[in-house]
């Protein structure tokens, strides 16, 4: 079936989706019905592989897909490019022989010399360089012109020039008066053809080496799983076919097949893959375990929660694909220049021609095609093409071994303008486990008690401190009850009935909501929570009961995270719902300066919304539900891998270890793919802007220097070598 070009922009059809493409199962070849897409116009989707209209380059997948086998599309053009090489080297030896071997020159000089030179570059041009002229063709009906155009033009000229001449000499001979017919120029054709087959094929090694990323971490996914049947038998099956709710083995030493919880059994789990953090984590029953992390020296029964492309590795995967594909906006400048580009050289080329024709020495029709050939190859605007998704496909990647995932590369590219980080506490800050502390009961009420009907609330409740009251009233083996009539007021606290008693926990809004003058607890809370403590305070039957006091340590690499942010130059605001008081305390011991407390969850984009409108560029940093509104009305969303899923679906960049210093990585990795691009763009537009008038033939009146176009179309090879190879730098940037 001939494949429908459909040239839409994502979310503009049924089969393109807004949201990345999932990453196909690595065990399972691609579909016959595989979306493909342009890597430098990612808006140009269709069904089946083909070129792309815009920039002629071939589509590759949409899913990222695992396959042993090398790239037919570098399979095909290293096998044109060693034909035409081959077959070039017998015509320079003619062009050779003309000024230093005149015995080499003599069998390819009259009549039959031409002929000889057209069996030679005939299938060196038509059939090694056939891909260009078909590129070319579409280009021109698609009205995108582009560098196949240009080369297109120049081989096509070159060729059929030549072709005439060798089949039409004495007419030739009488248009220009001479005895002689003109020069052919099939070694230009020829060699031009192998030296931009020989572009093509390295770019398309460079780009094969940008997806190492992805090839390294779909490595990591193991082939096979060891399910546990419901009679108790054990068989090992492909990975593929393991089904949700599925009962697991895993022995020591071998890889955690797809994500689940522990149900048996306990093991150090090495999740370096992820998180980079070299030391193992202790996973016991009712821990979450993630595919193709390796165990350690215990055995492990695990029950199967995400499979296939649900799993945490095919969803990064998905990830860093999608940002490959990504355009910046910076690209918008290099795709402006090269609508107009194109044309104009086309334009400079046809007056070369004439110009040259008009006014140039003799042989006039030589210098004017030869000048003119110059120009479309030398022009040729793939460095131009290359210099910003190339770097954003080496940096994406780079990041992603750094466990850094970026969306898209929007998000890589304002991240360098942000100047102030607004960072939530819990979670982000902090380690995101807090554990209670004390419960100071007021006069009349008793402290287990207290706890106990603390512990009976909040067992409705999903939130960090609510686990860790639990975890408090478990640990002291205290029997809890069953709450009824349980609400959660957000940003507030939780209310209920428990054995019969309205009980309340939260901060001084809830209570003050309800009626209840918190100023009886706040003598007890405030000295904790001076300490950076988490201090609740809890009522019964409408009075006041008590405080329970939670704390969550703050994370190790916090404060040298903080301190080199500062050193990056950005403004660094606290945003929390707690008590100011805490807040205070974990700012002073992390040197922020500026905080935002007692702020509730919808209120936290308002901040983010406020800065913005005084100027500012603002980067938001969460890990909650609750913060997934802000982390959408930042410019850039920062995501913790250990925080909740629908915060990592709203921001730009998800750090999967959940670590600070992640942050500071990530704005690294910005400056330098930012200042790589830039550099890319300079090369590509300084090439072109000196290039072009060279090939034309402006040196020629003042030091007879001409460009031929042999080394027109190596120049031309060389900018886009020198585009790709500044931009693999990125594979070893130090961030």
């Amino acid at each position: 079936m001939e494949p429908q070009n459909h040239n839409t922009t994502q979310g503009e059809h049924a089969c393109c989706h807004s949201k990345a493409a999932p990453a196909a199962n690595p065990q399972t070849p691609a579909p016959t019905d595989t979306i493909y897409t342009c890597p430098m116009h990612p808006q140009v989707r269709q069904i089946g592989s083909g070129n792309c209209p815009i920039c002629g380059m071939a589509l590759e997948p949409v899913s990222a897909v695992l396959s042993d086998k090398p790239d037919p599309e570098l399979v095909d053009m290293t096998r044109r490019f060693w034909v035409a090489a081959i077959l070039s080297v017998p015509l320079l030896i003619k062009v050779m022989g003309e000024h230093f071997f005149p015995w080499l020159h003599e069998p390819f000089g009259g009549d039959a010399g031409r002929y000889m030179q057209l069996a030679i570059a005939t299938p060196a041009v038509l059939w090694a360089g056939w891909p260009f002229f078909v590129r070319g063709w579409q280009s021109i009906m698609n009205r995108s012109l582009n560098m196949f155009t240009l080369i297109g033009l120049g081989v096509g000229v070159a060729y059929f020039y030549s072709l005439a001449v060798t089949l039409f000499p004495d007419w030739f001979r009488s248009f220009t008066g001479s005895p002689q017919a003109p020069d052919v120029y099939f070694e230009a054709a020829s060699v031009i053809t192998a030296l931009v087959l020989l572009g093509q094929v390295l770019e398309l090694r460079a780009r094969s080496q940008t997806n190492s990323a992805l090839r390294a971490l779909f490595d990591l996914a193991p082939k096979m799983a060891r399910v546990i049947k419901p009679d108790g038998t054990e068989a090992d099956v492909s990975v593929s076919e393991v089904k949700v709710g599925d009962m697991l083995r895993v022995r020591p030493g071998e890889k955690i097949p797809v994500d689940g919880v522990v149900t048996e059994g306990s093991s150090p789990v090495d999740q370096s893959m992820l998180t980079g953090e070299s030391m193992p984590v202790e996973k016991n029953p009712g821990d979450k375990v993630t595919g193709a992390t390796l165990n350690g020296t215990g055995s492990l029964i695990m029950r199967a929660e995400r499979v296939g492309v649900e799993t945490m590795l095919s969803q990064i995967v998905a990830m860093v694909a999608n940002a490959q594909r990504s355009r910046a906006p910076i690209q918008r400048l290099a795709d402006t220049v090269s609508g107009y580009f194109v044309p104009i050289v086309v334009l400079i080329s046809i007056l070369t021609a004439f110009g040259w024709w008009l006014w140039g020495p003799e042989p006039k029709l030589a210098y004017a095609l030869l000048n003119a050939i110059a120009v479309l190859i030398i022009a040729c605007p793939c460095a131009l093409g290359l210099a910003t998704p190339m770097s954003i496909m080496v940096g994406t990647g780079r990041a992603a071994r750094a466990g850094i995932l970026i969306r898209d590369a929007t998000a890589l590219e304002t991240f360098e303008k942000v100047d102030t980080l607004v960072i939530d506490k819990t979670g982000t800050l902090t380690e995101g486990k807090p554990k209670l502390v004390k419960v100071a009961a007021a006069k009349g009420f008793d402290e287990a008690n207290l706890l106990r009907l603390a512990a009976s609330l909040e067992r409705g409740s999903e939130h960090p401190l609510a686990e860790a009251i639990m975890h408090g009233a478990i640990e002291k083996k205290l029997n809890l009850s069953k709450a009824k009539d349980f609400q959660s007021l957000s940003g507030k606290g939780v209310t209920g009935i428990v054995e019969g008693k309205k009980v309340a926990l939260g901060n001084r809004m809830l209570m003050r909501t309800l009626g209840i003058a918190p100023e009886s607890l706040e003598g007890l809370a405030q000295p904790l929570r001076a300490q950076g403590q988490t201090a609740m305070l809890f009522a019964i039957d409408e009075q006041p009961a008590g405080i329970v006091v939670v704390a969550d340590p703050i994370k190790e690499t916090a404060p040298e995270a903080i301190r080199l942010l500062k050193e990056q130059g950005l403004r660094i605001l606290m945003l929390t719902g707690d008590n100011r008081a805490t807040a205070q305390s974990v700012a002073k011991k992390l040197g922020i300066d500026e905080i935002e407390a007692e702020v509730l969850p919808a209120q936290k984009s308002e901040v983010i919304q406020a800065l913005q409108k005084k100027g500012r560029k603002v980067a938001m940093a969460g890990d909650g539900v609750n913060d997934a509104p802000a982390l959408a009305a930042a410019e850039v969303g920062i995501a913790m891998g250990n925080g909740t899923d629908i915060a990592m679906e709203s921001a730009g960049i998800t750090l999967i270890k959940g670590d600070l210093i992640g942050i500071v990585r990530a704005r690294r990795l910005s400056h330098n793919v930012m200042h790589n691009i830039r550099q890319n763009l300079f090369f590509a537009f300084i090439y072109n802007t000196l290039g072009v008038p060279i090939a034309a033939g402006v040196l020629y009146p003042f030091f007879g220097v001409l460009l031929s176009p042999i080394i027109a179309s190596a120049a031309m090879a060389f900018s886009s070598v020198s585009v790709i190879g500044n931009s693999l730098r990125l594979r070893k940037a130090n961030i």
